[in-house]
Protein backbone atom coordinates (compact mmCIF):
# COMPACT_ATOMS: atom_id res chain seq x y z
CA UNK A 1 0.00 0.00 0.00
CA UNK A 2 1.47 3.24 -0.53
CA UNK A 3 0.88 6.27 1.62
CA UNK A 4 -0.49 9.56 -0.34
CA UNK A 5 -1.04 7.90 -3.68
CA UNK A 6 -4.17 9.84 -4.46
CA UNK A 7 -4.76 13.50 -4.12
CA UNK A 8 -7.46 15.17 -2.53
CA UNK A 9 -10.75 14.95 -4.78
CA UNK A 10 -11.20 19.13 -4.11
CA UNK A 11 -8.12 19.66 -6.35
CA UNK A 12 -9.82 18.36 -9.14
CA UNK A 13 -10.45 21.56 -11.02
CA UNK A 14 -8.06 23.44 -9.33
CA UNK A 15 -5.56 25.36 -12.01
CA UNK A 16 -3.20 28.14 -11.59
CA UNK A 17 -2.17 28.65 -15.11
CA UNK A 18 -0.12 31.54 -14.26
CA UNK A 19 2.42 28.94 -13.13
CA UNK A 20 1.20 25.82 -14.88
CA UNK A 21 2.57 23.70 -17.24
CA UNK A 22 3.39 26.63 -19.33
CA UNK A 23 5.61 28.01 -16.79
CA UNK A 24 7.50 24.72 -15.73
CA UNK A 25 8.40 24.37 -19.30
CA UNK A 26 10.01 28.21 -19.14
CA UNK A 27 11.77 27.24 -15.83
CA UNK A 28 13.24 24.13 -17.72
CA UNK A 29 14.29 26.48 -20.61
CA UNK A 30 16.02 28.53 -18.85
CA UNK A 31 17.34 25.90 -16.58
CA UNK A 32 18.96 25.03 -19.90
CA UNK A 33 20.17 29.19 -21.11
CA UNK A 34 17.59 30.10 -23.07
CA UNK A 35 16.29 33.69 -22.27
CA UNK A 36 12.49 33.71 -21.50
CA UNK A 37 10.28 36.47 -21.37
CA UNK A 38 8.43 36.33 -18.73
CA UNK A 39 4.88 37.77 -19.65
CA UNK A 40 2.59 35.45 -17.47
CA UNK A 41 3.02 37.19 -14.36
CA UNK A 42 1.67 40.65 -12.95
CA UNK A 43 5.67 40.91 -10.68
CA UNK A 44 6.47 43.93 -11.25
CA UNK A 45 9.88 43.37 -9.66
CA UNK A 46 11.04 40.92 -12.14
CA UNK A 47 11.26 43.64 -14.41
CA UNK A 48 13.17 46.41 -12.10
CA UNK A 49 10.50 48.18 -10.07
CA UNK A 50 11.28 48.74 -6.80
CA UNK A 51 9.92 49.57 -3.45
CA UNK A 52 9.37 52.97 -3.17
CA UNK A 53 11.97 54.87 -0.33
CA UNK A 54 8.74 55.43 2.20
CA UNK A 55 8.24 51.88 2.14
CA UNK A 56 11.93 50.96 2.84
CA UNK A 57 12.28 53.39 5.56
CA UNK A 58 9.56 52.85 7.11
CA UNK A 59 10.63 48.75 7.15
CA UNK A 60 14.08 49.10 8.62
CA UNK A 61 13.09 51.63 11.32
CA UNK A 62 10.16 49.70 13.03
CA UNK A 63 11.66 46.09 12.20
CA UNK A 64 11.91 45.16 15.91
CA UNK A 65 7.83 46.11 16.26
CA UNK A 66 7.38 43.14 14.28
CA UNK A 67 8.95 40.09 16.41
CA UNK A 68 5.72 38.76 18.24
CA UNK A 69 2.49 37.89 17.54
CA UNK A 70 0.27 40.88 16.89
CA UNK A 71 -3.16 41.23 16.90
CA UNK A 72 -5.43 38.54 14.50
CA UNK A 73 -6.94 41.59 12.53
CA UNK A 74 -3.50 43.10 11.79
CA UNK A 75 -1.34 45.77 13.68
CA UNK A 76 -3.34 49.09 15.37
CA UNK A 77 -1.23 51.14 13.18
CA UNK A 78 -1.70 49.62 9.97
CA UNK A 79 -6.02 49.00 10.18
CA UNK A 80 -6.04 52.95 11.58
CA UNK A 81 -4.45 53.57 7.90
CA UNK A 82 -6.14 51.24 6.11
CA UNK A 83 -9.81 52.60 7.91
CA UNK A 84 -9.00 56.17 6.81
CA UNK A 85 -7.85 55.32 3.34
CA UNK A 86 -11.16 53.66 2.72
CA UNK A 87 -13.35 56.01 4.57
CA UNK A 88 -11.82 58.60 1.91
CA UNK A 89 -12.73 56.77 -0.88
CA UNK A 90 -16.56 56.99 0.57
CA UNK A 91 -17.10 53.67 2.38
CA UNK A 92 -19.48 54.67 5.35
CA UNK A 93 -19.80 52.86 8.46
CA UNK A 94 -16.69 51.01 9.22
CA UNK A 95 -14.69 50.70 12.62
CA UNK A 96 -11.52 49.12 13.12
CA UNK A 97 -12.72 45.51 14.33
CA UNK A 98 -14.08 45.48 10.18
CA UNK A 99 -10.30 45.58 9.13
CA UNK A 100 -8.39 42.25 8.84
CA UNK A 101 -4.92 42.36 7.24
CA UNK A 102 -3.54 39.03 5.39
CA UNK A 103 -0.86 36.67 3.85
CA UNK A 104 -2.01 38.78 0.89
CA UNK A 105 -5.42 39.24 -0.98
CA UNK A 106 -4.94 35.34 -1.74
CA UNK A 107 -5.20 34.05 1.69
CA UNK A 108 -8.48 36.55 2.68
CA UNK A 109 -9.77 35.73 -0.58
CA UNK A 110 -10.19 32.06 0.91
CA UNK A 111 -11.15 32.94 4.27
CA UNK A 112 -13.92 35.30 3.57
CA UNK A 113 -14.98 32.48 0.71
CA UNK A 114 -14.80 29.54 3.94
CA UNK A 115 -16.38 31.34 6.51
CA UNK A 116 -19.52 32.29 3.76
CA UNK A 117 -19.65 29.08 1.83
CA UNK A 118 -21.19 25.47 2.40
CA UNK A 119 -20.98 22.62 0.55
CA UNK A 120 -23.46 22.87 -2.54
CA UNK A 121 -23.72 26.51 -2.34
CA UNK A 122 -22.84 28.75 -5.48
CA UNK A 123 -21.06 31.77 -6.21
CA UNK A 124 -21.05 34.33 -9.35
CA UNK A 125 -17.69 34.73 -10.42
CA UNK A 126 -16.31 36.77 -13.35
CA UNK A 127 -14.99 34.84 -16.57
CA UNK A 128 -12.59 36.33 -17.54
CA UNK A 129 -11.48 36.47 -14.25
CA UNK A 130 -8.76 35.48 -12.11
CA UNK A 131 -8.93 31.91 -10.98
CA UNK A 132 -8.03 32.92 -7.09
CA UNK A 133 -12.03 33.12 -6.90
CA UNK A 134 -13.12 30.35 -8.68
CA UNK A 135 -10.13 27.87 -7.35
CA UNK A 136 -11.32 29.44 -3.59
CA UNK A 137 -14.54 28.53 -4.20
CA UNK A 138 -14.19 24.73 -4.84
CA UNK A 139 -11.79 24.45 -2.09
CA UNK A 140 -14.73 25.71 0.02
CA UNK A 141 -16.55 23.18 -1.00
CA UNK A 142 -19.34 25.24 -3.85
CA UNK A 143 -19.37 25.60 -7.02
CA UNK A 144 -17.96 28.99 -9.01
CA UNK A 145 -20.70 29.92 -11.95
CA UNK A 146 -19.09 32.44 -14.60
CA UNK A 147 -21.11 35.23 -15.55
CA UNK A 148 -20.29 36.45 -18.92
CA UNK A 149 -18.03 40.10 -18.64
CA UNK A 150 -18.39 41.01 -22.33
CA UNK A 151 -15.38 41.88 -24.65
CA UNK A 152 -17.95 43.91 -26.71
CA UNK A 153 -18.90 46.14 -24.30
CA UNK A 154 -15.45 47.32 -22.69
CA UNK A 155 -15.12 43.76 -20.61
CA UNK A 156 -18.01 44.75 -18.64
CA UNK A 157 -20.51 42.20 -16.72
CA UNK A 158 -23.22 40.95 -18.58
CA UNK A 159 -25.86 42.01 -15.78
CA UNK A 160 -28.37 39.84 -17.84
CA UNK A 161 -25.94 37.01 -18.04
CA UNK A 162 -25.70 37.16 -14.05
CA UNK A 163 -29.50 37.20 -13.53
CA UNK A 164 -30.10 34.14 -15.53
CA UNK A 165 -27.22 32.00 -13.46
CA UNK A 166 -28.49 33.01 -10.50
CA UNK A 167 -30.10 30.27 -8.41
CA UNK A 168 -31.37 29.11 -4.78
CA UNK A 169 -27.82 27.81 -4.23
CA UNK A 170 -26.70 31.13 -4.52
CA UNK A 171 -25.00 33.27 -1.80
CA UNK A 172 -22.37 35.75 -3.43
CA UNK A 173 -21.06 37.51 -6.54
CA UNK A 174 -16.94 38.38 -6.71
CA UNK A 175 -15.89 41.45 -8.65
CA UNK A 176 -13.02 42.32 -9.44
CA UNK A 177 -12.55 45.96 -10.30
CA UNK A 178 -10.39 46.85 -12.00
CA UNK A 179 -10.44 43.46 -13.80
CA UNK A 180 -7.77 40.93 -14.05
CA UNK A 181 -6.73 40.02 -17.09
CA UNK A 182 -9.06 42.54 -19.15
CA UNK A 183 -7.80 46.15 -17.45
CA UNK A 184 -11.27 47.41 -17.42
CA UNK A 185 -12.46 49.64 -14.98
CA UNK A 186 -15.98 49.79 -14.20
CA UNK A 187 -18.01 53.15 -14.15
CA UNK A 188 -20.65 53.80 -11.52
CA UNK A 189 -23.52 52.58 -13.41
CA UNK A 190 -22.22 48.96 -13.83
CA UNK A 191 -21.72 48.79 -9.77
CA UNK A 192 -24.81 49.94 -9.13
CA UNK A 193 -26.52 47.52 -11.18
CA UNK A 194 -24.49 44.67 -9.99
CA UNK A 195 -25.49 46.42 -6.37
CA UNK A 196 -29.15 46.04 -7.08
CA UNK A 197 -28.83 42.09 -8.13
CA UNK A 198 -27.13 41.23 -4.78
CA UNK A 199 -29.69 43.70 -3.06
CA UNK A 200 -32.36 41.72 -4.91
CA UNK A 201 -31.09 38.19 -4.29
CA UNK A 202 -29.69 38.47 -0.82
CA UNK A 203 -26.32 38.07 -2.16
CA UNK A 204 -23.19 39.14 -0.16
CA UNK A 205 -20.49 40.86 -2.56
CA UNK A 206 -16.91 40.53 -2.79
CA UNK A 207 -14.94 43.16 -4.50
CA UNK A 208 -11.76 42.83 -5.24
CA UNK A 209 -9.91 46.01 -5.89
CA UNK A 210 -6.20 45.67 -5.84
CA UNK A 211 -5.30 47.23 -8.50
CA UNK A 212 -7.30 50.45 -7.42
CA UNK A 213 -4.47 52.72 -7.56
CA UNK A 214 -3.18 51.59 -10.94
CA UNK A 215 -5.81 53.63 -12.66
CA UNK A 216 -4.98 55.32 -15.74
CA UNK A 217 -5.58 58.41 -18.00
CA UNK A 218 -7.14 60.73 -14.41
CA UNK A 219 -9.88 58.13 -14.47
CA UNK A 220 -12.04 57.61 -10.96
CA UNK A 221 -11.79 54.51 -9.14
CA UNK A 222 -15.18 54.14 -7.41
CA UNK A 223 -15.34 51.61 -4.08
CA UNK A 224 -18.61 49.22 -4.68
CA UNK A 225 -18.96 49.74 -1.07
CA UNK A 226 -18.99 53.26 -1.38
CA UNK A 227 -22.55 52.97 -2.72
CA UNK A 228 -24.79 51.02 -0.49
CA UNK A 229 -24.35 50.77 3.03
CA UNK A 230 -27.40 48.25 3.17
CA UNK A 231 -25.66 45.25 1.27
CA UNK A 232 -22.84 43.09 2.83
CA UNK A 233 -19.48 43.84 1.04
CA UNK A 234 -16.15 42.65 1.12
CA UNK A 235 -13.60 44.85 -0.20
CA UNK A 236 -10.63 43.34 -0.48
CA UNK A 237 -7.19 45.59 -1.66
CA UNK A 238 -3.09 45.44 -0.49
CA UNK A 239 0.33 46.56 -1.46
CA UNK A 240 1.75 44.17 -3.49
CA UNK A 241 0.79 46.17 -7.01
CA UNK A 242 0.80 49.80 -6.72
CA UNK A 243 3.73 49.56 -4.70
CA UNK A 244 5.54 47.27 -6.30
CA UNK A 245 6.54 44.88 -3.54
CA UNK A 246 4.63 41.49 -4.08
CA UNK A 247 6.51 39.53 -1.95
CA UNK A 248 5.75 41.02 0.94
CA UNK A 249 2.17 39.67 0.73
CA UNK A 250 0.62 42.16 2.74
CA UNK A 251 -3.34 42.80 1.64
CA UNK A 252 -6.17 43.26 3.98
CA UNK A 253 -10.19 43.07 3.70
CA UNK A 254 -13.12 45.51 5.08
CA UNK A 255 -16.33 44.26 6.07
CA UNK A 256 -19.28 47.13 5.27
CA UNK A 257 -22.92 46.89 5.53
CA UNK A 258 -25.64 45.08 8.04
CA UNK A 259 -23.92 44.09 10.67
CA UNK A 260 -26.94 42.07 12.23
CA UNK A 261 -27.87 40.43 8.89
CA UNK A 262 -24.26 38.95 8.42
CA UNK A 263 -23.31 38.38 12.09
CA UNK A 264 -22.50 34.66 11.10
CA UNK A 265 -20.34 35.28 8.14
CA UNK A 266 -18.38 37.96 10.84
CA UNK A 267 -17.81 35.45 13.03
CA UNK A 268 -16.62 32.81 11.10
CA UNK A 269 -14.17 35.44 9.27
CA UNK A 270 -13.31 35.60 12.78
CA UNK A 271 -12.56 32.35 13.98
CA UNK A 272 -10.64 31.24 10.36
CA UNK A 273 -8.40 34.68 11.50
CA UNK A 274 -7.52 33.07 14.37
CA UNK A 275 -6.73 30.08 13.85
CA UNK A 276 -3.69 31.69 11.19
CA UNK A 277 -2.79 33.58 14.95
CA UNK A 278 -2.07 36.40 12.55
CA UNK A 279 -0.73 37.55 9.14
CA UNK A 280 2.94 38.56 8.51
CA UNK A 281 3.86 41.19 11.12
CA UNK A 282 7.01 42.66 9.55
CA UNK A 283 5.05 43.86 6.33
CA UNK A 284 2.22 45.28 8.32
CA UNK A 285 4.76 48.13 9.30
CA UNK A 286 4.83 49.38 5.94
CA UNK A 287 1.40 49.70 5.73
CA UNK A 288 0.83 53.72 7.07
CA UNK A 289 3.77 55.21 4.91
CA UNK A 290 2.63 53.29 1.80
CA UNK A 291 -1.02 54.55 1.83
CA UNK A 292 0.48 58.10 2.82
CA UNK A 293 2.31 58.18 -0.02
CA UNK A 294 0.55 57.97 -3.42
CA UNK A 295 3.18 59.81 -5.34
CA UNK A 296 5.56 56.89 -6.33
CA UNK A 297 2.61 55.42 -7.27
CA UNK A 298 1.14 58.32 -9.59
CA UNK A 299 4.59 58.56 -10.80
CA UNK A 300 4.12 55.58 -12.72
CA UNK A 301 0.57 56.69 -14.33
CA UNK A 302 1.25 59.74 -15.93
CA UNK A 303 3.42 60.38 -19.26
CA UNK A 304 6.31 59.68 -18.95
CA UNK A 305 5.79 57.34 -16.47
CA UNK A 306 6.79 53.43 -16.96
CA UNK A 307 3.20 51.74 -16.64
CA UNK A 308 1.92 54.72 -18.96
CA UNK A 309 4.57 54.20 -21.46
CA UNK A 310 4.18 50.52 -21.89
CA UNK A 311 1.02 50.31 -22.55
CA UNK A 312 1.60 53.19 -25.27
CA UNK A 313 3.66 51.21 -26.88
CA UNK A 314 2.20 47.91 -26.70
CA UNK A 315 -1.00 49.49 -28.04
CA UNK A 316 0.96 50.99 -30.90
CA UNK A 317 2.47 47.54 -31.85
CA UNK A 318 -1.25 45.65 -31.40
CA UNK A 319 -2.30 47.56 -33.96
CA UNK A 320 -0.53 47.19 -36.41
CA UNK A 321 -1.59 43.20 -36.45
CA UNK A 322 -4.36 43.30 -38.51
CA UNK A 323 -6.64 41.05 -37.42
CA UNK A 324 -5.80 40.87 -33.43
CA UNK A 325 -8.91 43.22 -31.34
CA UNK A 326 -8.64 44.15 -27.81
CA UNK A 327 -10.20 47.00 -25.69
CA UNK A 328 -7.57 49.36 -23.99
CA UNK A 329 -7.15 49.09 -20.52
CA UNK A 330 -8.06 51.68 -18.19
CA UNK A 331 -6.34 50.42 -15.09
CA UNK A 332 -3.81 47.59 -13.95
CA UNK A 333 -1.25 46.44 -16.63
CA UNK A 334 -2.86 43.97 -18.49
CA UNK A 335 -4.46 43.60 -22.21
CA UNK A 336 -6.74 40.85 -23.05
CA UNK A 337 -6.55 40.41 -26.90
CA UNK A 338 -8.31 38.26 -29.27
CA UNK A 339 -7.52 36.96 -32.68
CA UNK A 340 -10.45 37.27 -35.07
CA UNK A 341 -12.10 34.62 -36.64
CA UNK A 342 -12.22 35.29 -40.50
CA UNK A 343 -8.48 36.09 -40.47
CA UNK A 344 -7.43 33.74 -38.30
CA UNK A 345 -7.43 29.84 -38.24
CA UNK A 346 -7.59 29.85 -34.27
CA UNK A 347 -5.52 27.60 -32.56
CA UNK A 348 -6.19 25.71 -29.32
CA UNK A 349 -5.33 28.30 -26.71
CA UNK A 350 -2.45 25.96 -25.47
CA UNK A 351 -0.91 24.97 -28.50
CA UNK A 352 -0.70 28.89 -29.25
CA UNK A 353 0.87 29.48 -26.13
CA UNK A 354 3.08 26.58 -26.14
CA UNK A 355 4.90 27.56 -29.75
CA UNK A 356 5.15 31.28 -28.94
CA UNK A 357 7.29 29.90 -25.67
CA UNK A 358 9.17 27.18 -27.69
CA UNK A 359 9.50 29.73 -31.07
CA UNK A 360 9.79 32.70 -29.52
CA UNK A 361 11.02 32.39 -26.28
CA UNK A 362 7.71 34.26 -24.72
CA UNK A 363 6.08 33.26 -21.94
CA UNK A 364 2.31 33.95 -21.76
CA UNK A 365 -1.21 32.68 -20.24
CA UNK A 366 -3.63 31.95 -22.81
CA UNK A 367 -7.41 32.86 -21.98
CA UNK A 368 -8.53 29.46 -20.59
CA UNK A 369 -6.09 30.25 -17.55
CA UNK A 370 -8.32 32.78 -16.71
CA UNK A 371 -11.62 30.80 -17.03
CA UNK A 372 -12.94 32.13 -20.57
CA UNK A 373 -12.97 29.05 -22.90
CA UNK A 374 -13.43 30.90 -26.22
CA UNK A 375 -10.24 30.29 -28.35
CA UNK A 376 -7.85 33.05 -29.29
CA UNK A 377 -7.68 34.94 -26.44
CA UNK A 378 -4.74 35.76 -24.16
CA UNK A 379 -3.53 38.04 -21.53
CA UNK A 380 -0.17 40.61 -22.38
CA UNK A 381 1.41 41.42 -19.15
CA UNK A 382 3.01 44.76 -19.88
CA UNK A 383 5.69 45.40 -17.05
CA UNK A 384 8.88 44.86 -19.27
CA UNK A 385 10.04 48.29 -20.89
CA UNK A 386 8.53 49.64 -23.53
CA UNK A 387 11.35 48.69 -26.03
CA UNK A 388 11.63 44.91 -25.13
CA UNK A 389 7.45 45.12 -24.92
CA UNK A 390 7.56 46.15 -29.00
CA UNK A 391 10.12 43.63 -29.91
CA UNK A 392 7.65 40.61 -27.69
CA UNK A 393 4.71 42.24 -29.83
CA UNK A 394 6.79 41.98 -32.74
CA UNK A 395 7.31 38.16 -32.37
CA UNK A 396 3.97 37.56 -31.85
CA UNK A 397 2.62 38.81 -35.32
CA UNK A 398 4.97 36.76 -36.93
CA UNK A 399 3.76 34.02 -35.01
CA UNK A 400 0.59 34.73 -35.60
CA UNK A 401 1.23 34.96 -39.59
CA UNK A 402 1.16 30.66 -40.07
CA UNK A 403 -2.62 30.86 -38.57
CA UNK A 404 -3.31 33.69 -40.87
CA UNK A 405 -6.38 32.96 -43.28
CA UNK A 406 -5.47 35.31 -46.06
CA UNK A 407 -1.86 36.69 -46.26
CA UNK A 408 -1.43 40.11 -44.94
CA UNK A 409 -1.56 42.20 -48.53
CA UNK A 410 2.01 43.22 -49.02
CA UNK A 411 2.16 47.50 -49.36
CA UNK A 412 2.58 48.57 -52.73
CA UNK A 413 6.24 50.48 -51.78
CA UNK A 414 7.27 47.29 -50.70
CA UNK A 415 7.02 45.17 -53.87
CA UNK A 416 10.25 44.21 -55.50
CA UNK A 417 10.79 46.23 -58.62
CA UNK A 418 11.25 44.81 -61.82
CA UNK A 419 14.72 45.61 -63.88
CA UNK A 420 15.29 48.59 -64.79
CA UNK A 421 12.35 50.57 -63.31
Amino acid sequence: MMFCENRSDKLSEIHSDIRGPLYTRAMQMQARGTQVLKLNSGNPATYGFTMPQSVREALLQSVDNAVGYCDLRGMPQARQAILDYHRKKGIAGIGMDDIYLGNGVSELACICLEALLSFGHEVLVPSPGYSLWSNGARLAGAKPVFYRCDEHSDWYPDAGDIRRKITPKTRAIVIINPNNPTGALYPRQVLESLIQIAREHHLVIFSDEIYDRLVLDGKPHISTASLAEDVPIVTLNGLSKSHCICGFRCGWMVLSGPRDDSRGFREGIFELAAMRLCSNALTQLVVPAALEDSQSTNAMLVPGGRLYEQRRATVQELRKIPGIHFVENSAAFYLFPWMDPTQFRIPQDNTFARELLEEKHILLVPGNGFDWHTPGFFRLVMLPQAQQLRQAVQALGDLLDRYRITPTPVPVSQLPRAAGE
